[in-house]
């Protein structure tokens, strides 16, 4: 329901909506909008370590051995299609329905379209206080490139907490792009510095930071959180937000009494703290071969019996045939016969954690905003939050984290497919493309909308005639001559008379895309690659 494919007819016009600027990697539809569907055999191919028994699915727990009797694993339970927001005849929102009652409701003439992505219909004889609204709840899972989010309805008996999830959002962070552009403006500041040009004022001498800053790029990471929860909270009645913001200490619940001085050093404290750190810095692989979902043993780099440390920078995590294979040997001469695999060791073992120290920094930032925008807002653990996961038997993905965040007995359903919504920007000022050389190589129209359109809106054509007849869904790119071009799921369609589109939904600064829940996520930085295809 929250999509349109191509040939779809629409059931209402979208109600107008505010202009937005103009943002070039809208003209590509891979993870930025929702045209740019997975394939169909992709779609239905089941997620890796996932069994279907019964139309229910489960964990790959159950087929890698895992199991064990002191933690069972339950069923997930079963998938079910998104659901629909309902907003009343005042937009207040009410209580999420299903595709086929939203359907049913539009056929009626009960509702109109309020928003196409996510889809979002408003009741035109119903409000608030006619209504029953018994609320739903938001988990977060705030992470360096992804931030999953999960609107979920809780029941409570006496057995316990049971969850239902009705949608799921992946949000793409654009923070390593801001970060670039920022070293690549500071890099053209210092050239401009040491030129020979007239004598500037210093002014790197009488700037403040306020307390509580940001770097721009976690700052955008707490902006587009708080943002995405507020839209939620004005499409769904959000009576409670649960977000993972803390890790505990393992070892010092376990040992009953506090630690002191070496034991933090030496004791269990010290081995758990590295493998969780080999974990976040391996990617929780096989740093040698890349293997994933088994057992990963810690290995020195450099091995003890010829002079290696015990330091975490000479600490892997590899799977045990490696670890047996490579034996004492130094991982030069282990990996002598795969060049790249060394190198990509080599320069893995100084990378910084810079994901890690990202996340660390916005967390906690992140929940004090929240706790001035939403009335009650839970904190949660991530170890509490895997242990949910894996007790439930679901595969690691963030929309599922933030499902599971927080106190959790049972799950009834999770959206079989999530959103995936991609930052892209809201383009730039300049009006002056420059090539390789630094020539100007084209020059924009200061004026973003040409014949009520701009590029990334997502739009409607429909060609009578012609070598391009059909309809034809996806978002545009706007052309001063008046045809414009458009990026549909089949591919690029160019010159197309501008009297020929309908507007469904203005940009707004995200791309979105409909996938289906466990595929892979797909780096951020690839959705943009080809930002410029259509320029």
């Amino acid at each position: 329901m929250a999509t349109f494919h191509a040939g779809q007819r629409t059931d209402r016009a979208v109600l107008p909506q505010q202009p937005a600027l103009e943002f070039a990697s809208a003209d590509t539809p891979e993870n930025r909008d929702e045209t740019g569907r997975e394939r169909l055999t992709t779609r239905r191919r089941a997620a890796s370590g996932v069994e279907h028994v019964r139309g229910e699915t489960l964990s790959g727990a159950l087929t890698t051995g895992r199991v064990t009797p002191d933690r069972p694993v339950r069923e997930a339970g079963r998938k079910a299609q998104p659901a629909v927001f309902v907003l009343d005849k005042h937009g207040a929102p009410l209580q999420p329905t299903t595709p086929a009652r939203a359907r049913k409701l539009l056929k009626q003439g009960r509702a109109a379209v309020h928003r196409h992505t996510p889809f979002v219909i408003r009741m035109k004889d119903r409000t608030v206080t006619q209504s029953s609204v018994h609320g739903v709840e938001l988990g977060i899972d705030p992470g360096s490139q992804y931030t999953g989010f999960a609107v979920f309805a809780t029941t409570r008996t006496e057995a316990g907490a049971t969850r239902r999830g009705l949608y799921a959002i992946e949000l793409a962070h654009r923070g390593n792009q801001i970060r670039d552009k920022l070293a690549r403006r500071a890099a053209y500041r210092r050239g401009r510095r040491t030129r020979n040009l007239r004598y500037r004022t210093p002014r790197f001498l009488n700037r403040r930071r306020p307390k509580g800053w940001l770097a721009p790029s976690l700052k955008h990471r707490l902006d587009t959180v708080l943002s995405w929860a507020n839209r939620l909270a004005r499409w769904a009645p959000i009576s409670k937000v649960h977000i993972e913001n803390t890790s505990f200490d393992t070892h010092a619940l376990s040992v009953g009494r506090p630690l002191e001085s070496t034991d933090y050093q030496k004791g269990s404290l010290y081995y758990c703290e590295a493998r969780e750190y080999l974990s976040v810095k391996w990617g929780r692989a096989c740093a040698y071969c890349g293997v994933r979902a088994v057992r990963l043993n810690i290995d020195h780099i450099h091995p003890r019996s010829r002079g290696g440390a015990d330091r975490v920078s000479n600490l892997v995590l590899c799977c045990a045939p490696c670890n047996q294979a490579k034996s004492n040997r130094p991982v030069e001469e282990f990996l002598a016969h795969n060049p790249p695999a060394l190198r990509r060791v080599l320069s893995q073992v100084k990378a910084p954690l810079r994901d890690a120290a990202a996340v660390n920094a916005t967390r906690w930032a992140i929940q004090q905003t929240l706790a001035t925008a939403f009335p009650v807002v839970c904190s949660a653990s991530g170890g509490r939050t895997k242990w949910n996961r894996q007790r439930l038997g679901l595969p690691k993905t963030h929309t599922l984290d933030a499902l599971c965040v927080g106190s959790l007995d049972e799950l009834s359903q999770y959206p079989a497919v999530f959103l995936s919504v991609t930052a892209t920007g809201r383009g730039t000022y300049a009006r002056t493309s420059a090539d390789k050389y630094g020539f100007p190589r084209l020059y924009r129209p200061r004026t973003k909308l040409v014949h009520g359109y701009a590029t990334g809106d997502l739009a409607q054509a429909v060609v009578p005639s012609g070598k391009k007849a059909g309809t034809h869904v996806g978002r545009i790119s706007v052309r001063t001559r008046g045809n414009f071009n458009i990026r549909t799921s089949q591919g690029l369609l160019q010159g197309i008379r501008h009297t020929y589109f309908h507007l469904l939904q203005r940009a707004d600064g995200y791309g979105y895309t409909a996938r289906p829940e466990g595929a892979p996520s797909s780096p951020p930085e690839a959705a943009r690659t080809d930002q410029r295809r259509l320029r």
